[in-house]
């Protein structure tokens, strides 16, 4: 395969130096730029630095000139940069792999719409096993889908801005969608005070923070005897990484159009 020039959005951050590493020991991948915020304290700075190494990138905040030379960006930042930097990306034809989540309907409609000039993969998750989990909620919760109440439990650390998860909505989305239900309609958020009897077709949410989970999500499905639970834990940042690399060999042959996860590894 030919070398991919990658920008990286968000380098300096948790999820971004992890990005770096695992673009850097990778031999089809060439990092080309490291982006961050203005007000950043590392601009300028060898973007390797900051994984206690050297790759002659300096760390820069224009993203219209940084990504002139970049085929693929990856971002894992906040919804309204990572709509700044599709407008730059739509412009110069440059394919993106997104793991942001916290967006609106609205703002994901402006993904769809980008997606019509440019190739995206976009997913809540880029893990390969949380994929893998998506697919076996969906064959669960056709088999569960009478006399099991299902509880979607996610924890992830104290930094953590949105919740739930985008991990755990989307787990939401696919069990409602096995299950021919509008999760709009039926899910649950938050409980407190007398809430009475649970009804059978809702689909709750709990959410836990703290410390340094990377992330943690499992779904439970209780029936009368019995109790099926499916739960992915990660426990480090680089299973995101690496599927975010599996998302831009993907996005190699692809002209235009938006992909998640699902279809970077042929589970569809």
């Amino acid at each position: 395969m030919t070398t991919q020039k990658i920008a990286v959005a968000g380098s300096s951050g948790r999820m971004g130096r992890t990005l770096l590493e695992a673009i850097t020991h990778a031999p089809d991948m060439q990092l080309t730029a490291a982006l961050e915020r203005p007000d950043s304290p590392y601009l300028t700075k060898d973007a390797g630095e900051l994984i206690g190494t050297h790759c002659g990138v300096p760390i820069a905040s224009d993203f219209a000139i940084a990504l002139k030379n970049c085929q693929h960006l990856i971002d894992f930042t906040r919804p309204e940069g990572t709509l700044a930097h599709l407008a730059i990306c739509r412009a110069e034809g440059i394919k993106m792999v997104i793991g942001t989540t916290g967006f609106s309907t609205e703002q994901k409609e402006q993904l769809r719409e980008a997606a019509q000039e440019i190739a995206i993969v976009f997913a809540p998750n880029m893990s390969v096993g949380v994929n893998v989990t998506f697919k076996l909620l969906e064959i669960a919760a056709r088999v569960l889908n009478e006399g099991y109440d299902i509880e979607i439990i996610e924890a992830h650390h104290r930094h953590k801005v949105d919740a739930p998860s985008g991990t755990a909505l989307r787990m939401g989305e696919v069990i409602a969608e096995a299950v021919k239900r509008d999760l709009s309609k039926v899910a649950v958020y938050g409980r407190e005070g007398v809430t009475g009897e649970r009804k059978p077709e809702t689909i709750g949410f709990a959410t836990i923070r703290g410390g340094d989970i990377v992330g943690d999500h499992t779904a439970l499905f209780a029936g009368i005897g019995e109790c099926v639970e499916i739960s992915h834990k990660a426990s480090s940042r680089m299973t995101f990484a690496m599927g975010a690399l599996r998302a831009v060999r993907f996005l190699v042959d692809k002209p235009n159009g938006l992909y998640d996860m699902q279809d970077v590894l042929g589970l569809r």
